[in-house]
């Protein structure tokens, strides 16, 4: 930490932060400090990608939060993983490569006010960095398919790997028929722009291992070159703002902890916090930029009054229907064995293939909740397993999980600084069910649940439900029970929300900029001004790449 001066100082080492450090230090002309609270990420369990289980809970690679108690969840608290590694949440979540909805992009375009967002206009940010499996062989993907996914003419098409996943189960095929007989058409692209249909996920994975933004987009590129620093077990506790003749506050730098002292980084451009939805808020906060009756009632000089820094808390909670069945294996009764254990380390050690490179979810399914709903507005997540909760053990019996979640919820939380100690993890209210939409959306998936489960192809292997329970059915019932097994689906977006300039919680401009802010700029998924239509990862790397793309033209003057 010798050198304390650059061009561009980046907060936060995971999906966009990675990606941005590449792109920024491309120029060698452009020092680049990325700055990463968390440690390498050499942790075995990391890379296999059934490992999740060992990372989330875990403070070598997790912040370890929780939610405040939720009413719409009857009281109860959920664990909150948030990535603290290198590569971020890249590195703990699923793995799953998802892009949304088109509409989901036409909608930002109409928040913001600018075209920049719609889905034609953010398409190329997506390929610049995909790597797709069906472009391996020559001739092999349809012209349409390239134009969605980007073409390969010599080398990769970019750093980000897309794979289709390395396994298959029974118990899941028969679950995919069975919603075609539903009435959900089959689709083997859930990244068209409509990803309506039922399919197995493709997965952020090379050759059986997990793909993170460190491995994509760190290493070897970055870290070979001379302009580019990386700082671990590095805390930013605070931005530097000084003020400028016309008022307005400019960022400067950072002050970090290091472990042993605090350590102040100066930007001589930018600074960029890449943090998350629940980390840059916070830092927000901490250093006087966010809503001012919170700043001073934790003693907080107010720097910049802004009173949607922490607001607009979006997520998907999954509703987790459990069935018990009978002659198909799951992973209940292949893992609650010794035999069965060693027969899965086993394949994995020789082929890398079976459940240990599993994704946490392999079959997917968007639909309308009800007839009534315009476009697909619920995502399932299916798994050859069961158990009472994330981190306890399997069910002794053979069963599947249907987790459903409304793709768009009208419900609003927040994320808000207890302390003015930079230590203390802020609280996280998501405010889960909390308005009728989201109660009915609620009520309906439970129901459609049940007609996909009761269809012929999922006859032989006798479902029964096991949660939340056949006897439930009014709207009522299974809002409350929604309430007693849904949990988080780990994709909190819109805390530092882009806006037009007359929305008063509009934290930052169409380009990412902090407004009333000079030299601050966040992006990561707290500039989601809504939530897209499924898994949020892909979309934040797209963030990033647009970002970094009106970085470089500012820099060559061409903004």
């Amino acid at each position: 930490m010798s050198d304390t001066t650059f061009d561009y100082i980046i907060i936060g080492a995971g999906t966009a932060g990675a990606l941005l450090a590449n792109r920024l230090s491309a120029n060698p002309q452009h020092r680049v400090l990325l700055i990463e609270a968390g440690r390498k990420d050499d942790y075995h369990w990391i890379h296999i990608p059934v490992g999740y289980l060992y990372c989330i809970g875990n403070p070598r690679t997790d912040w370890l939060y929780q939610t405040e108690p939720d009413a719409g969840l009857n009281g109860r608290r959920l664990r909150y993983p948030r990535g603290k590694t290198l590569g971020g949440c890249s590195s703990i979540n699923g793995m799953i490569y998802m892009r949304g909805q088109a509409r989901d992009y036409d909608q930002w375009a109409h928040l913001t006010g600018d075209d920049t967002w719609r889905w034609d206009n953010v398409l190329p940010a997506f390929r610049q960095h995909e790597d797709h499996w069906r472009l391996d062989q020559p001739g092999t993907a349809s012209s349409d398919f390239q134009r969605l996914h980007g073409h390969r003419n010599t080398g990769s098409t970019g750093e980000w790997r897309v794979e289709k996943q390395r396994l298959r189960w029974d118990v899941l095929d028969a679950f995919a028929q069975a919603a075609q007989q539903a009435g959900i058409a089959a689709t083997d692209d859930f990244n068209r722009g409509c990803n309506e249909g039922v399919g197995y996920f493709e997965v952020n994975q090379k050759s059986g291992w997990r793909w993170n933004t460190a491995k994509a987009f760190l290493r070897p590129t970055c870290t070979g070159r001379a302009n580019f620093t990386l700082w671990t077990r590095a805390q930013a506790t605070r931005l530097l703002l000084a003020p400028q003749p016309d008022g307005r506050p400019r960022c400067t730098g950072v002050q970090v902890w290091n472990g042993q002292e605090m350590v102040t980084a100066h930007a001589t451009r930018e600074v960029v916090l890449s943090a998350g939805a629940i980390n840059s808020p916070q830092l927000l906060q901490l250093s006087g930029i966010g809503p001012a009756p919170l700043l001073r009632a934790h003693g907080i000089e107010v720097v910049h009054d802004l009173p949607g820094v922490g607001a607009n808390l979006q997520d998907h909670l999954q509703i987790r229907a459990v069935f018990k069945v009978q002659g198909v294996p799951t992973l209940n009764t292949l893992a609650n064995s010794l035999w069965g254990k060693a027969k899965i380390g086993l394949e994995y050690a020789l082929q890398r293939t079976g459940p240990m490179s599993m994704a946490p979810s392999q079959l997917g399914a968007f639909t309308r909740s009800s007839p009534a709903q315009p476009h697909p507005n619920i995502e399932y997540h299916v798994q050859p397993l069961s158990l009472d909760a994330f981190g306890e053990p399997l069910h002794p019996f053979p069963a599947f999980t249907a987790s459903v979640c409304n793709l768009n919820p009208t419900s609003r939380g927040t994320v808000h600084i207890q302390s003015a100690d930079f230590r203390s993890a802020p609280a996280i209210a998501p405010h889960y069910l909390s308005t009728a939409e989201d109660r009915q959306v609620a009520a309906d998936s439970l129901r459609l649940t049940r007609r996909i489960v009761a269809q012929p192809a999922l006859a032989r292997y006798q479902p029964q439900e096991y949660k939340p329970g056949v006897q439930f059915d009014s709207d009522a019932d299974l809002a409350r029970l929604a309430g007693d097994i849904a949990t988080t689906i780990f994709h909190p977006v819109g805390t530092t929300k882009m806006g037009r300039e007359s929305d008063p919680l509009a934290v930052l401009d169409a380009q990412l900029r902090v407004r009333g802010v000079a030299g601050l700029r966040v992006v990561d998924a707290g500039a989601m001004p809504t939530i897209t239509s499924g898994n949020t990862n892909a979309p934040t790397l797209m963030l990033a790449e647009k970002a970094a793309h009106w970085m470089r033209a500012e820099a060559l003057g061409r903004a």
